[in-house]
């Protein structure tokens, strides 16, 4: 898995965040909506759920390759 997040460029996952992380955009976007709908404990339809998990990837993949780039610098000696 490390491979994958050293191979793939920063501009291309943050891309991914931005367009699919934050798409629709109007009224707000899906991913802050559904945030909101969590912390209000109303995210239980299987649809609501399925919907998070995808707009929520492209966030987790951005924060997986920053804390891989951390820890490498970290570690460098």
């Amino acid at each position: 898995m490390g491979a994958i997040l050293d191979r793939l460029s920063w501009e291309f996952a943050f891309l991914l965040a931005v367009t699919l992380g934050l798409a629709p955009f109007v009224p707000e976007p899906h991913v802050w909506q559904k945030l909101l709908m969590l912390f209000d404990g109303t995210l239980s339809r299987p649809i609501d759920i399925l919907d998070f998990a995808l707009h929520g990837a492209p966030w987790l993949l951005l924060a997986a390759k920053a804390g891989r780039a951390i820890i490498g610098q970290n570690s460098a000696p």
